[in-house]
């Protein structure tokens, strides 16, 4: 019987002519880029609120047989409405690794996270179980492209000259995509040599284009630099994927700079970050930027420098530089500070994401010290009114010459949330021009935002499990201020984004949410 063809065997084919000598290890690594996608999709069936799951229920007796059997120690069952019983292993909602293997659909098993996807056969699954095919393929890709000589980094204390010395070096080595997301590494409208062209795991450098555009059509934020002007027009940086395919135009040549884990933010020689528009979706957004984006560019860094004080120095902003667009998400570019500006003479700031993945040490007592380091911060700001979206992306520490926490770095301030009551309680004022959408009062929206990225996000990631997770928040928050926030921590399910959910329901707008066991309760998985 023919089988149409799946993501993994297109990109095979393409592979096959591209790259071909990847093709061996490309094949050795689909197992393991299903097993993790797999394992990202089971903990968003196994915990978030998805309406056609009636619902959960753990298992009593030991594994038999390889079926799945209803009643199994050590497995999840959930009911369908349907009918249907759906089972596999326990999920920690907080757990990293690659962990689930197959899961059952009444007899049948899957290890073919896209294929389960499309059996369940629930409304969007179609769509989504194909993003889950291209993003089963590109991890393996991703996986498939590392240098195997290159072995993790040795600890900091015994060698810290093996540290990277760039920024964008610490980056590549994302090498999964997000810890969580079930799309990690969907790109299905890259082909083969353009993911091995632009994708920072690969290590490319990246040939961005510069368009010129008359000054008077263009808005502009902040200072745009002279470099980038010539005369009447200004040269806007533009990703090649988005001049190929978007612009569909041709543009003059411009700087050579390497790609960050977000692919479309991308470091320039020995100076600033530039983020270009990317009109396509990778994981779960589309990635332009919008006019409003740039407009408020300006106002909402001179606020994220404000901060700077109300964390005694702990926590630096990076400032954007300049925005420009021609008044479309589809061609605008913005200028941001690299982190590293705020790294004294031996320090390096490493992105929260690549922490799990670089070699460097986490002992229980480090996590400890990160976390409270991170709660502190992130507690201090959200009292004051600003609610910071502090995962592992956004999020960066810097570490001493011997790899130990000492600050931190935030970038991006587009999707920060800031509560103009909590503002006004201390004094502080909130300037013109920060946009409506990021502004309320709402105390669940604000403690979403922290809680859900920073600690079921970037802490979650770099702890590696539940476990770790609750002891490195149990020895963090014993010194911390009693606000009821903190409260709203330690006593209340954890928030975290419904990815899974927000990919199956194309047609609501906003974030949606799961509300997790709380490691610090001791609330099982």
């Amino acid at each position: 019987m023919h089988r149409p063809p799946t993501a993994e065997t297109e990109l095979a084919e393409e592979l096959a002519v591209v790259r071909p000598a990847l093709g061996p290890r490309f094949a050795a690594a689909l197992p393991g880029a299903r097993s993790a996608v797999l394992t990202r999709l089971w903990r968003g069936l196994a915990h978030e609120p998805l309406p056609w799951i009636a619902g959960r229920a753990q298992a009593d007796r030991e594994p038999g047989g390889g079926a799945g059997e209803e009643g199994d120690r050590g497995e999840l069952l959930l009911r369908l409405r349907d009918g249907r019983r759906l089972h596999g292993p326990r999920s920690d909602p907080y757990a990293s690794a690659d962990r689930v293997t197959r899961v059952w659909l009444e007899r049948t098993a899957y290890d073919d996270p896209a294929r389960l996807m499309a059996a369940l056969a629930v409304p969007h699954g179609a769509d989504f179980a194909a993003e889950l095919g291209h993003s089963v393929a590109s991890m393996a890709l991703s996986r498939a492209g590392q240098d195997p000589l290159d072995t993790p980094l040795d600890t900091p204390s015994s060698d810290p000259r093996r540290w990277p010395a760039r920024d964008w070096e610490w980056e590549r080595r994302v090498v999964d995509g997000h810890p969580f997301h079930p799309n990690c590494r969907s790109r299905p409208d890259f082909s083969v040599a353009e993911q091995l062209a632009y994708g920072p795991e690969h290590g490319p450098a990246v040939r961005l284009g510069l368009l010129p555009v008359p000054a008077d059509e263009c808005l502009v934020s902040g200072d745009w630099p002279e470099h980038l002007r010539d005369g009447t027009r200004l040269l806007i940086p533009v990703h090649p994927w988005q001049a190929a395919h978007v612009l569909k135009r041709t543009c003059a040549q411009g700087v050579t700079a390497r790609p960050l884990m977000s692919l479309r933010t991308l470091a320039l020689p020995g100076g600033p970050h530039v983020k270009t528009a990317l009109s396509t979706r990778l994981t779960s957004s589309v990635r332009d930027i919008s006019v409003g984006s740039v407009a408020a560019s300006a106002a909402l860094s001179d606020f994220g420098q404000s901060l700077t004080p109300h964390t005694d120095g702990l926590l630096h902003l990076t400032r954007s530089l300049g925005a420009a667009t021609a008044r479309s998400p589809d061609l605008a570019a913005v200028l941001r500070e690299s982190p590293d500006v705020y790294a004294a003479p031996g320090e390096h700031v490493v992105p929260v994401a690549a922490l799990a993945v670089t070699g460097l040490p986490r002992s229980p007592l480090w996590l400890a010290r990160f976390a409270r380091l991170a709660l502190g911060v992130g507690l201090r700001l959200l009292e004051l009114g600003v609610a910071l979206e502090a995962h592992g992306q956004n999020l960066l520490v810097v570490l001493s010459a011997t790899g130990a926490p000492v600050r931190l770095v935030y970038r991006d301030l587009a999707d920060i949330r800031v509560s103009p009551a909590r503002l006004a309680r201390h004094g502080v004022a909130l300037p013109d021009g920060v946009p409506a959408r990021i502004r309320t009062d709402d105390e669940t929206a604000l403690r979403r935002k922290l809680f859900g990225s920073l600690v079921a996000g970037a802490l979650a990631g770099t702890a590696g499990d539940g476990p770790a997770l609750g002891a490195a928040l149990a020895a963090a928050v014993r010194d911390l201020p009693r606000t009821p926030d903190l409260a709203a921590l330690c006593g209340e399910p954890l928030p975290a984004k419904a990815l899974t959910l927000m990919r199956l329901s194309p047609g609501a707008p906003g974030d949606r949410w799961a509300l997790l066991p709380n490691p610090l309760r001791g609330d099982g998985n």
